[in-house]
């Protein structure tokens, strides 16, 4: 029998490509006025209100059991409160462009965090990738090492070391431990619920009191988009590939992210994009393309059962 093209997972990889390249932009202007902790706590609550409509209107809100639970909360921690919560965070002082650069590294990692785990074979062809795609990192900073001793932009680059790290280790283990695609919103209706809970107390703690009055309006709007897209969305689409292809080829996605963010904080936030910037987008991109890359891989990510 002919095989089907599975149109639901070619809309869920194309979201995850398209959405997330935007986000990068949201999460700048967002955290231009709103203090960044606020700006994940109001993303995740409004998520959590949505996605708990959704499901009181479907009948699908349940307990999820104790077990479950614990896995969503270890998920949500990785991939909610750390990978999104220190990108934002390096968002205050690091350019969108450069961020989703950096983050743009985390299929390299999956890749070593695979094969060091027994879940994917060592490649030579793969350890090649993850060097080229080093370099670019490299070049990021051949110049610039001694931007570090600033403050701001040391502490922007050592948040987003600690959010793709845990965007890694989310990957890898939401994809040894998934469940079924039918209990998606439900599991990410707990994720969200919880990480809105923890950050509005990082929020507190570090920010204080929410001064409103001086929020500015297009800030706000870009909370909202990134509750709604960002997080309902993009989160939906990503979890739903990951029951379907591998971990590897889902972060494959992160070069069109990267591509989109840095074009737009080009054209919108005006941006500096110079040759360095690009020489490193292209060896991170041909990094993450030779790791990844399988002959048959397009047809495994489009084509679903018989």
């Amino acid at each position: 029998m002919k095989s089907k093209i599975d149109l639901k997972l070619v809309l869920a990889l194309t979201g995850v490509a398209l959405i997330w390249g935007t986000t990068y932009l949201g999460i700048r202007v967002a955290v231009s006025s709103i203090p960044a902790w606020y700006v994940t706590a109001i993303r995740q609550t409004i998520a959590s209100l949505i996605i708990l409509i959704i499901l009181i209107k479907q009948k699908e809100l349940k307990w999820i059991g104790w077990s479950n639970l614990k896995r969503q909360i270890l998920l949500s921690i990785l991939m909610v409160v750390i990978a999104n919560g220190m990108t934002t965070v390096a968002e205050k002082t690091i350019p969108s462009g450069l961020t989703s650069l950096i983050n743009a590294t985390s299929p390299l990692l999956v890749f070593l965090g695979c094969v060091f785990l027994g879940i994917q074979k060592a490649s030579l062809k793969g350890f090649i990738g993850v060097f080229i795609g080093f370099l670019g990192i490299v070049f990021i900073f051949r110049d610039g090492i001694s931007d570090l001793l600033e403050p701001g932009y040391r502490n922007g680059i050592l948040s987003l070391v600690i959010a793709v790290s845990g965007w890694t280790i989310g990957t890898i283990y939401s994809k040894k431990h998934s469940g079924k695609p039918q209990y998606i919103f439900l599991n990410l209706f707990y994720q969200f619920v919880f990480s809105a809970v923890v950050q509005l107390g990082l929020a507190l703690i570090f920010s204080g009191k929410a001064d409103i009055s001086a929020w500015k309006t297009e800030s706000i709007f870009a909370a909202v988009y990134l509750a709604i897209f960002g997080s309902v969305l993009g989160y939906f689409c990503y979890h739903y590939a990951l029951k379907k292809v591998s971990a590897s080829e889902v972060s494959i996605l992160t070069y069109f992210n990267t591509i989109i963010a840095i074009f737009l904080g080009w054209l919108i936030l005006n941006e500096h994009v110079d040759l360095d910037l690009i020489v490193a987008t292209v060896l991170i991109i041909a990094g993450v393309f030779i790791t990844n890359y399988k002959r048959k891989a397009e047809e495994k990510v489009i084509i679903g059962n018989k």
